[in-house]
């Protein structure tokens, strides 16, 4: 019998080619290459041991094409919802981290700080941290006692769960982005005072753990 505590599972995208160069995506619409799709039917396969209630997936073609690659061997439907989109990084979508250090230093060394980027369109990280937890929140809230995976992206992932926990987005840096197809997992916390804030379980769990 399926625990009755609310549980989100936080699941990254499978590898595109950008991923494989070092490019930012951002909300780029790119597509899982063959290793990705490989990947996600490695972590479909683990997760039919104990399979979700809810599969909610970034409307990006990377996360959909993963999360509905589980949907099918699970039986589980899938729906989008626009908060898991992936953090913009405006102009500097599709480039190497190199080629923004060239282009953009100044911006640059702020972005590897964590402070504001400006002029380039880079989303600010606190709005990025509050957009996916104000998600993940309200579909605890609709499917309460039920196992959520959300299918999303690195930087969004990482970010929400900086929020979940209680953690200020533009100082802490103890979370460790998310391999692809790699998950992690919350609880809510159930003591006084702790209302929206969750416990993280697990963190970068690779596709084949049972």
């Amino acid at each position: 019998m399926k625990s009755q505590r609310s549980r989100l599972v936080l699941v990254r995208h499978g590898q595109t080619d950008y991923n494989r160069e070092g490019r930012l995506q951002g909300q780029v619409d790119i597509p899982l290459n063959t290793t990705g799709a490989a990947q996600a039917q490695r972590l479909a396969a683990a997760v039919t041991a104990d399979p979700p209630d809810v599969i909610v997936a970034s409307p990006l073609q990377r996360a959909l094409a993963t999360a509905q690659v589980i949907g099918r061997v699970t039986s589980v439907p899938v729906t989008t919802d626009p908060a898991f989109l992936e953090r913009s990084f405006g102009d500097w979508e599709g480039l190497r981290g190199e080629e923004i250090r060239q282009r953009w230093p100044e911006e640059h060394a702020a972005w590897r700080a964590h402070r504001t980027v400006e002029g380039v369109g880079v989303e600010d990280r606190p709005e990025v941290a509050e957009r996916v937890a104000a998600g993940a929140r309200r579909l605890l809230q609709e499917h309460p006692g039920k196992t959520v995976m959300v299918v999303a992206h690195g930087a969004a992932i990482t970010l929400g769960i900086t929020a979940l926990i209680g953690e200020d987005p533009n100082g802490f840096r103890g979370i460790a982005g998310l391999e692809n197809c790699h998950r992690s997992v919350l609880e809510p916390l159930q003591a006084a005072g702790c209302e929206g804030l969750m416990r993280l379980l697990s963190h970068n769990l690779p596709p084949s753990f049972a």
